[in-house]
């Protein structure tokens, strides 16, 4: 029989190959994805049964209709991700979708109880767990509007500048806006009012100045390590070089603290810091960050009464006069012990802010010691695929831009948890996508959507580049008559 190109034992005639052929194959592993998102979809159904089970003494039909609508909600985003951007990374999806899920889990349950209070008391009372439905599904199409329209992610930094100036209005506003539209809750001028809507810029802010750190730190790496003065036998950049950065840094920084906002304040002073660390690979920015936070906590502490108060409360949960709030936290926390009370079996309720600020404390009551390390683990894993997005980015924007927002997950878990229990004093953040909360939900699905976009390229295979065509040797080329002009 006659062999034919495609014959292992012959070489292929040049120009017959096919172009899918000549493309290195790489697997987009979306299927494993969709079965991960099924398989928090079952999580999140069965933990409803427990609740409705625990407190209405048999599950109802509607229960399954919670986890068909979550998985359908989460199947369209899938879908969404398979079309413009099947090489990203498979686990992002389905570990924030899981921790959404126990999140609105957790919320229902205290709406439960807040329920039961308000028929007791005869007040008022208005369920949080279908506002964070409606936030969770705007959110989602936001994540996968910026996955559609931004094709490259490396097109942002032509906007840094515009998206750093966009980022300090949106944190000024609140604080130069009338109290009738952005109103003082708990002492902090932090949300804006449009009718029957309410937002807080500081979640758009903190995207914004993130895209604009990143792009700057890149311009100017060289600059950061080679121009300006040694002192003390460290090399600073000149201060032409480095002054944009630092007056936004002390910008988004003051702005914050003047709103009374020490957590998000806290959060734009580390991203930062740990941007500058990854841009020039010296710890010695660390230290001098550290020592720079020092002074400012130092020099602040006098100046702030509402500094004091959590300082206080911080040292003296339990004799303070304003660590209610703390107290009930931890008792909360050690009424679930180890393996917690079960899912609709606890107290949550009597803690203020059980949805938002202290649901970490619910998620302890309910599921014990155990079930708050899954979710801290959950959150690691998170932080770790995106700092492995960050390491194998091909270029530097999406290097520090990955890395800024896989540090921003990490540090604000770290916040949010050591504050409830007593590690660190409380500032007021927002556990990312389990904690109530529409700005906070919505501008986490906006920072998944990058993340997933640069792993897209990173994972994407390169095509391979066209073949020259070759010169023919000198002694074989064809003889050409140029006529002098005249």
């Amino acid at each position: 029989m006659a062999s034919t190109a495609t014959d292992p034992g012959k070489p292929r005639p040049p120009g017959t190959g096919s172009q899918e052929s000549s493309a290195p194959s790489q697997p987009t592993r979306r299927g494993v994805e969709l079965v991960m998102l099924a398989f928090a979809a079952v999580i999140v159904t069965s933990a409803l049964t427990l609740v409705s089970i625990n407190q209405n003494s048999q599950p109802t039909t509607q229960i399954l209709y919670y986890g068909l609508a979550f998985l359908a909600l989460f199947g369209l985003a899938h879908l969404a991700v398979r079309r413009w951007a099947p090489y990203s990374d498979p686990l992002l999806l389905p570990l924030v979708a899981f921790l959404n899920g126990i999140g609105l889990v957790l919320i229902h349950r205290v709406d439960l109880g807040n329920a039961a209070e308000a028929a007791r008391t005869g007040r008022t009372f208005n369920a949080a767990a279908p506002s964070q439905v409606i936030y969770t599904a705007l959110g989602l199409v936001l994540f996968v509007l910026l996955l559609a329209f931004i094709s490259d992610h490396r097109s942002l930094a032509k906007y840094a500048y515009t998206c750093g100036l966009t980022g300090l209005v949106a944190l000024a506003l609140p604080a130069v806006l009338p109290s009738v539209i952005a109103p003082s809750i708990n002492g902090a001028k932090l949300w804006i009012r449009l009718g029957p809507l309410s937002f807080q810029p500081a979640e758009f802010a903190k995207i914004l100045l993130l895209v604009f750190f990143a792009a700057f730190l890149v311009s100017k790496r060289e600059l950061f390590t080679t121009a300006g003065r040694r002192f003390l036998g460290i090399d600073f950049p000149r201060a032409r070089d480095l002054a944009p950065v630092l007056v936004a840094w002390a910008a988004s920084i003051g702005i914050v603290v003047l709103e009374r906002d020490l957590g998000t304040s806290l959060l734009f002073f580390g991203i930062v810091l740990v941007m500058i660390y990854i841009a020039t690979e010296r710890a010695v920015w660390i230290m001098i960050g550290l020592s720079l936070f020092a002074f400012g906590c130092a020099l602040a502490y006098p100046l702030f009464n509402h500094l004091q108060q959590r300082v206080d409360v911080w040292l003296n949960p339990l004799t303070s006069e304003s660590g209610y709030q703390l107290r009930k936290a931890l008792f909360g926390m050690a009424t679930g012990g180890i393996g917690g009370s079960g899912l609709g079996g606890g107290y949550p309720s009597i803690v203020p802010y059980a949805e938002s600020d202290f649901i970490l404390i619910t998620a302890a009551e309910e599921l014990g010691l155990l079930g708050l390390a899954v979710l801290l683990l959950v959150y690691m894993l998170v932080t770790t695929r995106g700092l492995r997005v960050a390491l194998a980015a091909r270029d530097s924007f999406g290097k520090l831009l990955a890395g800024g927002v896989s540090f921003a997950v990490a540090l604000q878990v770290f916040v949010v948890a050591g504050g409830v229990t007593g590690l660190i004093p409380l500032t007021g953040l927002t556990t990312p996508f389990l904690a109530a909360g529409g700005s906070s939900l919505v501008g986490n699905y906006m920072l998944v959507a990058l993340l997933m976009r640069i792993s897209d390229s990173t994972r994407r295979p390169q095509q391979p580049s066209k073949p020259r065509p070759q010169q023919p040797p000198i002694a074989e080329a064809h003889t050409e008559l140029v006529e002098r002009p005249r």
